[in-house]
């Protein structure tokens, strides 16, 4: 068995870590389909020393009945648009909805992480993946969470979040 002095075994595991470390987090990362879940949308660090100041999120097609939670010291507002296909919910249907996100006017310092939150009804589609399309703004410089590695493909240098379906228990 070979050992590691507590310092190399420490930076190997920081290392190993450090590429997760600087996405966007999402929680969960799966779902049931068809289901109503919480997602919180995790921002871990700033752009290059700088502080988060806005936190947009697009929401993925399908995506119905989004409702943002509030952040002390945040607005929130709101982009609707059409749906793709109504939805039916709570004995009425459903013809727009929530199309984006934008918490402004905060300040989640670099050294700081928070989780942006929403509540959202997910598509009837098992097997499909969600991708939760994010712009991080700093006081200096932006992120753009927004790109999705086509299958086979290595992951992008600014990955965004993804929540996939699955089956119903």
């Amino acid at each position: 068995m070979t050992r590691f002095p507590r310092g190399a075994a420490l930076a190997s595991a920081l290392l190993a870590f450090a590429p997760a470390l600087a996405h966007v987090g999402i929680d969960p990362a799966a779902a049931p389909a068809g289901t109503t879940q919480t997602i919180a949308l995790r921002i871990g660090h700033g752009c290059d020393g700088s502080p988060t100041v806005a936190v947009r999120v697009l929401i993925p097609q399908g995506v119905h009945s989004v409702k943002p939670m509030p952040k002390p010291g945040w607005q929130i507002a709101l982009k609707t648009a059409p749906l793709a296909a109504p939805v039916s919910s709570h004995g009425r249907t459903i013809n727009e909805g929530v199309a984006e996100i934008a918490w402004t006017g905060g300040r989640l310092d670099d050294a700081h992480f928070d989780e942006f939150v929403l509540r959202a009804a997910l598509p009837e589609t098992p097997g499909a993946v969600l991708a939760f399309k994010i712009v991080q703004e700093c006081e200096s410089g932006t992120h753009r969470w927004i790109d999705v590695a086509a299958p086979g493909q290595p992951e992008p240098k600014e990955p965004a979040p993804q929540l996939r379906l699955t089956p119903r228990p």
